[in-house]
């Protein structure tokens, strides 16, 4: 009885496809990248088969692009690079895996995996952090105006001034302690190659200070 039931659910074609990773990203310059291991995962009480299908199938070899997966289990699927150009850089290709009942052809589910090629490692890298480091700084001009404006609009409500608040405190002494630390590169520092900053995260805290400095003195 319950079979019968779970059936007409199953042919809908909207079974949930679980599936690690969602994007693979493969590197020109690196060589370990070429590689890439997607896991597919069963979770259900029954066995699945799948078939993984691609947009550009003539790009990457699929190792094992169909099989079975057992019930409360996971499959490894391994999927090569084997066209890196520089004319294939940055184009978005698509993996469909499907899945069905080992009993039934008509696909139960599937997902959708995007692929990527990136001419290099190292300078997605620099991206990130310079991208990270922008966002820090915005962060931190913003908190400062917010407080700029907080306290002239404290100042206009109050007489006397009560002097600079906590915030304004605690950010000028972050914005210090910053300064203080080694930077990157300084190997006869003594401190903890962790806590050694690079220049552009000194001259936003330089900055930063800066504009700590005149609102405290116009408190």
């Amino acid at each position: 009885m319950q079979q019968q039931k779970r059936h007409p659910e199953l042919v809908e074609g909207n079974l949930p496809v679980f599936v690690f990773p969602t994007e693979l990203i493969f590197y020109a310059d690196d060589q370990a990248s070429h590689k890439q291991v997607l896991t597919l995962y069963n979770p259900y009480e029954f066995a699945l088969k799948f078939k993984v299908l691609c947009t550009a199938p003539s790009k990457y070899a699929v190792v094992d692009a169909t099989g079975a997966v057992k019930p409360q289990c996971c499959v490894d699927i391994v999927i090569r690079h084997r066209d890196v150009r520089a004319c294939h850089y940055g184009v978005m290709d698509k993996f469909r895996l499907q899945v069905s009942e080992q009993s039934q052809r008509k696909a139960l589910g599937k997902k959708e995996v995007i692929a990527t090629l990136l001419p290099s490692a190292q300078e997605q890298q620099q991206q990130k952090q310079q991208d990270e480091e922008k966002r820090m700084k915005e962060q931190l001009v913003e908190s400062v105006f917010f407080e700029q404006t907080s306290l002239q609009q404290v100042s206009e409500s109050r007489s006397q001034s009560s002097g600079p608040s906590l915030l304004t405190v605690f950010l000028g002494a972050v914005c210090v302690a910053v300064l203080m630390l080694p930077t990157l590169g300084d190997l006869e520092s003594v401190v903890p190659v962790y806590l050694h900053l690079s220049v552009n995260k000194k001259l936003v805290a330089a900055y930063v200070l800066g504009l700590l400095t005149m609102v405290i003195l116009r408190t």
